[in-house]
């Protein structure tokens, strides 16, 4: 079992790791750095996963990866960026309150930028619901959206790239 997990535990450390650096950068950068932290990891996800698939395949399976090899180390590769991204994030906000408060600010005014967009096309309601859940965000949240943005696209590139690196011996 340790065979089929070791290339996905060293990039999947690798891709949280790299995810936890661009969130505290762009921190330093930009006034709300959950955005773009978002854009990198739509780009250090499928890097990660595709690394973790070449690197089982290549050095510890002979050079051959079946469909449900590929899907249990991308898994393991993308929940452990999830993972990673999560603690990383909730640990920098409970450190700095002033960031999460400058990112919920943030959020609150591109929502009331945009409040003549959203009410015409979900209502009024709707709008003020969000606002107020805006309002009621905790660190956690800002941490959990990371980490389900870092899921999703693991999985579907999880798939893509399973069956691309897919070779069977017969």
């Amino acid at each position: 079992m340790n065979k089929y997990f070791k290339s996905a535990y060293l990039f999947g450390i690798l891709g949280g790791v790299l995810g936890l650096i661009s969130f505290f950068a762009l921190s330093f950068l930009k006034e709300d750095p959950t955005t773009l932290n978002l854009i990198f990891g739509y780009v250090i996800v499928p890097i990660s996963v595709f690394l973790a698939l070449k690197y089982f395949k290549d050095y510890g399976n002979q050079g051959y990866l079946s469909f449900a090899e590929g899907m249990s180390v991308g898994f393991v590769t993308y929940m452990f960026i999830a993972a990673i991204s999560f603690s990383g994030i909730w640990l920098v906000l409970s450190v700095d309150s002033s960031l999460f408060e400058i990112i919920k600010s943030s959020k609150m005014n591109t929502l009331a930028e945009s409040k003549e967009s959203i009410v015409s096309q979900v209502g009024e309601n709707s709008f003020q619901a969000t606002m107020e859940s805006v309002g009621n965000m905790v660190k956690s949240d800002i941490a959990l959206n990371d980490a389900i943005w870092k899921i999703v696209p693991g999985l579907f590139f999880t798939i893509i790239i399973s069956i691309i690196l897919r070779k069977n011996p017969n």
